[in-house]
């Protein structure tokens, strides 16, 4: 069954990004931003601690070094400086689920670099040069070079689905830098279609093949708790989700590979 997700822990010092406390008890992945983009060591700390609370698995949601552009912008950069850039991010959140008593979960790259790693063989390439050191797994959307490279490198690939970002004629995610309000329903409808027949609506009117191992929602999408709990309820109901145990996941020792 499907697993909700959210981008966030992505709060910086005194300032405020999304409504953690909120979305967690809706969830059951959490991507946890690590510093490059958004964040700072107390608030991934917080985030986890938060997490293990609600019983909510957590990944790396490593970024470009952008933190002006909150890492929607995309850069040129080789494969060997973007994986040490990668590792050095996970690293730090894999400290704080040590000190935790957590696993990390999976890895999904954030913003541009998302986009970029799924047109880009050698950006997704980097991505499993940094996977391999943390040997979990990666998320990404399907028919693109995440799919196809991911799981020629070996890792356990988990498709994704957007409920709050809209999809080019092509397929392809279109990455704001600022995400528009979305209505909690359409949110619903949105997921239920994806779920069940496999399709999404692109901006021009076609459908479009999805998968969705696992829905996402952005913390910094306005009332993004009311779509994650409306998500939740909704698709639980139906049987489409998977059921919410907390306390039952953080703690696994078992590892994604």
């Amino acid at each position: 069954m499907t697993l909700l997700n959210c981008d966030m822990g992505e709060s910086y010092g005194i300032w405020r990004l999304g409504d953690d406390r909120r979305i967690m008890p809706a969830i059951h992945i959490a991507n946890v931003a690590c510093g490059f983009h958004a964040s700072d060591f107390n608030h991934m700390r917080a985030t986890v601690r938060l997490a293990k609370a609600n019983g909510v698995e957590v990944g790396a949601h490593p970024s470009l070094p952008d933190r002006q552009g909150f890492g929607r912008r995309e850069m040129r950069i080789s494969r060997e400086e973007l994986a040490n850039c990668l590792i050095y991010q996970i690293g730090a959140l894999k400290g704080f689920l040590d000190a935790e008593g957590m696993r990390l979960y999976h890895i999904k790259p954030h913003g541009s670099l998302y986009g970029m790693a799924a047109r880009d063989p050698e950006i997704a390439h980097a991505i499993c040069d940094a996977a391999d050191v943390f040997k979990v797994a990666l998320l990404g959307m399907i028919n693109t070079e995440h799919e196809r490279v991911y799981a020629a490198r070996g890792h356990r690939f988990i498709a994704e689905y957007y409920v709050d970002l809209d999809y080019a004629d092509d397929g392809s995610l279109i990455i704001t830098q600022e995400h528009d309000p979305v209505d909690p329903q359409e949110a619903v409808n949105r997921g239920r279609r994806a779920i069940r027949e496999g399709l999404t609506r692109s901006i021009g009117g076609k459908d479009i093949a999805v998968r969705a191992d696992t829905i996402c929602v952005h913390s910094d999408t306005p009332g993004a708790h009311l779509i994650a709990e409306a998500l939740h309820r909704a698709l639980l109901a139906e049987g489409l989700v998977e059921p919410r145990r907390a306390g039952a996941l953080a703690t696994s020792s078992t590892r994604s590979t």
